[in-house]
């Protein structure tokens, strides 16, 4: 079922490599959620911890969650798998309680097709801007640019991943 949100930023990429490559590659949360494990400048030198269940991302009903800071201020986040079809599409939203700057509850995944001898890669983020005055307001200001640098920092990752997998193969 796909929540009815007020914002919506998606970005494709083509990849020489299966579908199942590419699946088994974003489908691991470490490499998913990488750009927000690291310090950076859009989390105002913050980062976030990300915590699996016992399903580590890969199930249904599976729970991910992230907890860390941005400008010196705590965030918390827990999303949960609602589709988990391999080598094809994986999609999770927030659940319950969210503590967030930009954007409030979102869903987000990823659509991966056959495309030649590779694959297409598609990865998208629906959301709302935060309830509160104050962090709506800042929604309102910057949730746009965290939502494109968010799908933007996966996008390259995972371009990046196989092309450097490929240049190390043909060494």
């Amino acid at each position: 079922m796909k929540r009815q949100t007020s914002r919506h930023y998606e970005k494709s990429v083509f990849i020489l490599a299966s579908p199942q490559d590419v699946f088994d590659y974003v489908d691991d949360q470490h490499h998913f959620s990488s750009h927000m494990t690291q310090p950076s400048w859009m989390l105002g030198g913050g980062y976030m911890n990300v915590e699996i269940d016992g399903g580590c991302g890969r199930v249904v009903n599976s729970h991910i969650r992230l907890n860390g800071k941005a400008f010196g201020i705590n965030l918390f986040v827990d999303e949960v798998v609602i589709q988990h079809d391999s080598p094809y599409r994986k999609t999770w939203h927030t659940v319950g309680d969210l503590k967030l700057l930009v954007i409030g509850q979102y869903q987000m995944g990823f659509v991966i097709i056959k495309d030649h001898n590779g694959s297409k890669l598609k990865v998208f983020i629906d959301y709302e801007f935060p309830v509160f005055f104050a962090a709506r307001l800042l929604g309102y200001m910057f949730g746009n640019i965290y939502a494109r640098w968010c799908v933007d920092q996966i996008i390259c990752t995972t371009a990046k991943y196989f092309i450097e997998d490929k240049s190390i193969n043909n060494l």
